[in-house]
């Protein structure tokens, strides 16, 4: 029979968990109290948090939720890092701490349904952040339209130009 306290555990960890649409799990064997501060620290403006989780009440807040696929991948000292808001920034801010901590190693990662491995999370990191995408798409959007524009304005130009030759020539012959 588990303890209140466990239940607790477990439902404060699946109210957590509810509605998140990143979840990445982590190894942090080797790592010390001050680096996985500092981890949770640079996390914080990416809106993500850092937990270290016992894996099988892990296992038990996931049961039913969409993050259920990670249950087989809890193994060994598993860190949870969770965010309900921009997975490339917190793809981004895992990456740039591994660079700095390499005993940090990812497992996988859960974006929005899919489970990612870490060369997948770590090419997520490269990209562009969501506000550079967006103006790219605008950008490539908006090129056909002035191309469009540009070409009519040509035509326009070329027409108005003709006009003008013909005017002329009959005003001379006129003459």
């Amino acid at each position: 029979m588990p303890s209140q306290a466990k239940v607790e555990d477990v439902e404060r960890l699946r109210a957590r968990l509810s509605g998140v649409k990143t979840a990445v799990l982590t190894e942090y064997r080797g790592l010390t109290v001050q680096q996985i501060s500092d981890l949770r620290r640079q996390l914080r403006p990416a809106a993500a948090e850092y937990k270290v989780v016992k894996n099988r009440l892990a296992r038990l807040a996931i049961q039913g939720l969409p993050l259920d696929r990670l249950g087989p991948h809890l193994k060994g000292p598993t860190g949870l890092v969770i965010s309900k808001q921009d997975p490339v920034a917190l793809a981004k801010v895992l990456q740039a701490f591994v660079k700095t901590n390499p005993l940090l190693q990812i497992k996988l990662g859960y974006v929005d349904g899919r489970l990612l491995q870490a060369p997948e999370l770590r090419q997520m990191a490269e990209l562009p952040s969501r506000e550079v995408l967006l103006g790219q798409l605008v950008g490539a959007l908006h090129a056909p339209v002035v191309r469009v524009v540009g070409t009519l304005d040509g035509m326009l130009r070329s027409l108005v130009s003709m006009l003008d030759q013909v005017r002329v020539k009959k005003e001379t012959t006129a003459s």
